[in-house]
């Protein structure tokens, strides 16, 4: 007997609360809109209507892909940040809430500083942060900058489907190296490295270890690696007065402060995410 759109929601959420996922719901809707092929919008319209075969077939095969970890960024080929719709792909990390306050954090000291601003997202990754950045900042020019060339793909039709190509670009740069000449006098560095330690990632949910990419996660045997060549080898690339952003993971923050310290950095400040956790470091470049 055919099911309502309701029914299979309700089923899928029961599921996946079972499976103690964080937000059921918002996933539960998500994979269903995906699998019936129509917009958050039109589901909600059509939740009273009957499912077809083929809806509730493609949702069994996304529900038996997500129950085993795999993210539901990766099921569905997107994912909403900071107001930003994005493309995702295996080859980027799934953009998290936490990151919200490094792009909040960026988007205040943008808008505080008058005229045209050079903007760099590090570690661009998808280019959620430095897409967030672009689409608050009209102001801003933003550079999303990766090592990885399949996260740099992400990242240009990210720029393309934000209607963005005017003002922002992506280029290929390694943290962990001296920044190449052209990426230089910025008034804001906003980076989200790597910073799980190595011995930690066996450890990590099923849904991260498992599915998104190492490259992205692991820190170096303390999780500090790319903190400590950021301050050491990309400050120059800062304009006098400008800004260094960057996230850390728990427990991070006060080696990432003094890092900021020894590079010369001023009015270095720390804020939390929403849970709490000390989530953002930045500094000013000594003007």
């Amino acid at each position: 007997m055919a099911a309502t759109y309701n029914n299979l929601y309700l089923d899928a959420r029961r599921a996946l609360r079972a499976a103690g996922a964080g937000n059921p719901q918002m996933e539960a809707r998500e994979l269903l809109a995906f699998a019936a092929g129509k917009t958050r919008e039109e589901l909600l319209r059509d939740m009273a209507l009957y499912a077809s075969d083929a809806t509730e077939r493609r949702l069994g095969e996304l529900m038996e892909r997500r129950l085993k970890g795999e993210p539901v960024a990766y099921l569905i080929g997107e994912w909403s940040f900071y107001g930003v719709d994005l493309d995702i792909s295996p080859e980027v990390l799934v953009p998290r809430d936490d990151t919200e306050v490094l792009a909040a954090r960026a988007i205040d000291r943008i808008l505080s500083t008058e005229g045209p601003t050079r903007v760099l997202d590090l570690c661009a990754g998808s280019g959620c942060v430095g897409l967030a950045i672009a689409k608050h900042c009209p102001q801003a020019q933003v550079m999303l900058a990766d090592i990885q060339e399949g996260a740099l793909r992400v990242c240009r039709q990210n720029i393309r489907r934000n209607g963005l190509t005017g003002r922002v670009s992506a280029c290929t740069a390694n943290a962990l190296e001296k920044p190449p000449a052209a990426l230089w006098d910025f008034d804001v560095i906003a980076a989200n490295p790597p910073y799980i330690p190595t011995a930690d990632i066996d450890g990590l949910d099923d849904s991260v270890r498992l599915f998104e990419p190492r490259i992205a996660l692991d820190g170096g045997e303390d999780g500090l690696d790319f903190y400590r060549a950021i301050t050491e080898k990309w400050v120059s690339s800062l304009r006098l007065g400008g800004w260094l952003l960057c996230e850390v993971g728990i427990r991070q923050a006060g080696e990432v402060e003094k890092l900021f310290v020894q590079a010369g950095l001023r009015d270095i400040q720390t804020y939390q995410d929403s849970a709490g956790i000390w989530r953002v470091v930045e500094g000013r470049a000594d003007a």
